[in-house]
């Protein structure tokens, strides 16, 4: 079954952290894992838990610094076969429309 993931992980500094997160990304290539990064985390795609949390636990380590915060939302479905993109097909089926909508 399809385990399901939203991941955050910073340093915790000020400026912009965006190179330290890109490190964090590029530790996910190493996996069997699908991933897409947004604005506010990665979503993660994998067949189990196990190779999803070693690949979250490398992303964690990838990211230098003092201190890093790393936030962690599981959704392991085990009586169903689900992707992200099929929770979002639903709400959408369900809105009549996409799920998305730019600011004027």
């Amino acid at each position: 079954m399809t385990v399901i993931a939203m991941l955050s992980v910073a340093p915790v500094v000020e400026g912009s952290m965006s190179g330290e997160v890109a490190k964090a990304v590029a530790a996910l290539d190493d996996f069997e894992v699908a991933y897409e990064t947004n604005p506010m985390g990665t979503v993660i795609e994998a067949d189990d838990i196990d190779e999803l949390l070693a690949a979250v636990g490398a992303a964690h380590k990838a990211v230098d610094g003092d201190r890093v915060s790393t936030f962690l939302k599981v959704d392991d479905k085990r009586t169903k076969d689900q992707t992200a993109a099929d929770k979002v097909d639903a709400v959408e089926a369900h809105l009549g429309r996409e799920a998305r909508r730019d600011r004027e």
